[in-house]
């Protein structure tokens, strides 16, 4: 049975806020990256560079980050753009949820390799059940959940939705 978190348009309503709490933290900046985990945090990422392009000038370059998620030390972690392209610049790395934090801190060490200007993260559910010592810059909601259960986020043209079974 799926209980329903988030509905399309209150996601439309996160991922808003949490756009323009990303222009608001490089207002100054002329080029932001924005980073997304391949997978559902990709998709999140293209909606945050939509908003984020009709509210600043800045040029606003998505970045796909691939990993194995379930052993991301073994596979490595990779993105769609060169190392020189995000060098002294701010990035903001992106995925869906921050559950063990695993995903998350794999990216933020790969990005930490190159001399940035800033790094934070993004996610649309936070919940509380990290490994690791990685925290959410942006967040659309937190959740305290049990282990046992999982949050799905599901991300389509018109039918956004994130649920718990």
């Amino acid at each position: 049975m799926e209980n329903t978190i988030l509905t399309h348009k209150q996601i439309q309503h996160k991922i808003k806020r949490i756009s323009y709490q990303i222009y608001e933290a490089n207002v100054e900046e002329k080029e932001i990256i924005i980073a997304g985990i391949e997978g559902v945090g990709l998709k999140l990422a293209k909606k945050i560079q939509n908003v984020l392009r009709k509210i600043t000038d800045a040029n606003i370059i998505l970045c796909k980050v691939t990993m194995d998620k379930t052993n991301p030390l073994e596979s490595g972690v990779t993105t769609s753009i060169s190392e020189t392209d995000y060098t002294n610049k701010s990035i903001v790395l992106v995925d869906d949820v921050l559950n063990s934090g695993t995903t998350l801190i794999y990216g933020v060490h790969h990005f930490l390799k190159t001399p940035l200007k800033q790094l934070k993260t993004a996610v649309l559910v936070n919940r509380n059940h990290k490994k690791y010592p990685v925290k959410a810059d942006y967040k659309g909601i937190s959740l305290s959940t049990s282990l046992q259960e999982h949050v799905h986020v599901v991300l389509e043209a018109s039918n956004d939705r994130v649920f718990l079974d």
